[in-house]
């Protein structure tokens, strides 16, 4: 079993910052990856950002939020955090933190998601 417990969102003005965290526990051999999707009100959930865990650390970013998010990791607590700077109203959306991990070296790897945290960029 795996949990991710996810935090950090609200309401914020324009231009301003948040920063969520997820942090991953439970039966858990290995994470491949770490990563946060959004989904506003009659979109499709999509990518903001997402990170490798093993070796050097690449993350990768939404071409909607580059230069204003940055994705890190806590190898040793298994936590993701996206900073997110410079909102916009239309970076509100419920914000979704997904790992792709394995519980035992010969397991398939899958994808897990969090309930998701709402975010929204209002005045």
């Amino acid at each position: 079993q795996v949990q991710l417990v996810e935090s950090g969102g609200g309401l914020v003005q324009p231009g301003g910052s948040l920063t969520l965290s997820c942090a991953a526990s439970g039966s858990i051999f290995s994470i491949y990856t770490m990563g946060w999707y959004r989904q506003a009100p009659g979109k499709q959930r999509e990518l903001v950002a997402v990170i490798t865990s093993g070796g050097t650390p690449t993350p990768t970013y939404a071409d909607s939020v580059k230069g204003r998010v940055t994705i890190s990791k806590d190898n040793a607590r298994n936590t993701v955090y996206l900073q997110m700077n410079s909102l916009k109203p239309e970076d509100t959306a419920v914000y979704y933190c997904k790992i792709k991990w394995r519980a035992r070296i010969t397991s398939r790897w899958e994808d897990y998601w969090g309930q998701g945290t709402q975010v929204t960029v209002s005045s």
